[in-house]
């Protein structure tokens, strides 16, 4: 059990604690009860990385632009794929200045959409939204849900979803709770990158993201 347990935190880059090992052995059919997996972890002195709270940074929701009703009200549940997608921007440190990456995700937490950029124009969010697209082709009536931020707000946006026969959908004001699919990926990709201080230039860090997103998370 001891070297099952060493092998699958191994494989998890470091990162998981008891919680995700024990799921692991339960894909193997290897039974145990989750506290003795964390009995086994803390007499190896092996430590999963932990996120912290969540810390939602600032917008620019003082825009003029048409708010949305917040149709998805926390129902993070779905009954089939494309139902729901879920998007939001990140502020990642470098050693060069902030870079911002834009996702896409659907309720069942798999990402069909990303951009990264050193700026916050509006082809960050619309680039994360084409890929989507292109991803996944969904049906008329995918409710679309974000914060009220000017660049899923603006005009150029709110269109691409009309083009998609998408049905746009907000959070109330600085409540990160009411996109909180998003904000729990993004606190996992920090917490297991380390991501809380610059560990790069832009162009390292991009590389960082990239392959701990399409490799690790995607994949694995």
């Amino acid at each position: 059990m001891t070297e099952k347990i060493k092998t699958e935190y191994a494989t998890s880059r470091n990162t998981y604690g008891s919680t995700r090992i024990h799921a692991c052995l339960l894909e193997q059919n290897v039974i145990s009860s989750r506290p003795r997996v964390a009995s086994i972890m803390r007499e190896q002195g092996i430590r999963g990385k932990r996120k912290g709270k969540i810390k939602h940074q600032t917008i620019n929701s003082k825009h003029r632009n048409a708010i949305a009703e917040n149709k998805l009200e926390r129902n993070f549940s779905a009954e089939k794929p494309d139902q729901k997608w879920s998007s939001d921007i990140t502020y990642i440190p470098t050693l060069e200045g902030w870079l911002y990456l834009a996702v896409v995700i659907l309720f069942s937490r798999k990402v069909i959409g990303w951009s990264m950029n050193e700026s916050l124009e509006s082809k960050l969010v619309l680039n994360a939204l084409e890929m989507a697209r292109i991803s996944r082709n969904p049906s008329a009536g995918l409710l679309h849900h974000s914060d009220r931020g000017v660049q899923y707000a603006a005009q150029d946006f709110q269109r691409a979803l009309e083009r998609l026969k998408a049905v746009p959908s907000m959070s109330r004001k600085g409540n990160c709770w009411d996109n909180a699919v998003v904000e729990s990926f993004f606190g996992t990709m920090k917490c297991e990158l380390n991501l809380k201080k610059s560990i790069g230039n832009r162009s390292e860090t991009r590389a960082v993201v990239f392959e701990w997103l399409e490799v690790w998370y995607k994949r694995e």
